[in-house]
């Protein structure tokens, strides 16, 4: 019952939230174009739901020279790329704005797991063994306000799997004001590769 209002959920309030925040998509997009040359958005092929890939939508954080397919966790020296706009909104997560588009175009949830990159290979795979390829990514999730960038793979998995077994609106939520809270807090980002 509630997966099939949890779309429903996800396009209304995503919608609503796209017109509330437009000034601050406006205030944002000025702030790349003066800071750097390039698009304001970047955009990332990433696995969605039954493993279908899309793109996600984000503010663009780096310069447009860098390397695009590899997750920032695993560059070695990712300030070297980064932009000092980048580094605000990396810090504040409001790179991740955008994606309440890949919401409202069905690409993905508000809450659930973080959809990999197509190369991450290895966490498709631990994914697919718990049947995690049925569920939506979401902008937050589970694993996210239990450490973001700093978990591992199996912990990822474990969160997400928790998360698809508890699945409800009260859990989503939680999940939800409590990633506000770690992103006002900056807890759990992580840059480069340690």
């Amino acid at each position: 019952m509630y997966p099939a209002f949890k779309r429903m959920f996800d396009f209304l309030f995503c919608f609503i939230l796209l017109i509330i925040l437009s000034p601050v998509f406006l205030i944002i997009s000025i702030m790349i174009k003066t800071d750097t040359k390039g698009p304001v958005y970047f955009k990332q092929r990433r696995i969605g739901r039954l493993n279908r890939h899309f793109d996600i939508i984000k503010f663009r954080t780096m310069r447009a020279d860098a390397p695009g397919d590899v997750p920032s966790a695993n560059l070695k020296n990712p300030g070297e790329y980064i932009t000092k706009t980048g580094k605000f909104l990396r810090r504040t997560s409001l790179d991740e704005l955008p994606q309440i588009i890949n919401v409202i175009k069905g690409d993905m949830s508000l809450i659930g797991p973080r959809p990999a990159l197509y190369n991450q290979y290895d966490l498709i795979a631990a994914r697919d063994r718990a049947n995690l390829h049925r569920l939506y990514p979401g902008i937050t999730g589970l694993a996210q306000v239990n450490g973001r960038d700093e978990l591992p793979i199996p912990k990822k998995v474990k969160f997400d799997t928790e998360y698809a077994e508890r699945m409800s609106l009260a859990l989503d939520a939680k999940i939800f004001f409590v990633s506000l809270k770690k992103v006002l807090k900056s807890e759990g980002y992580r840059e480069g590769a340690e």
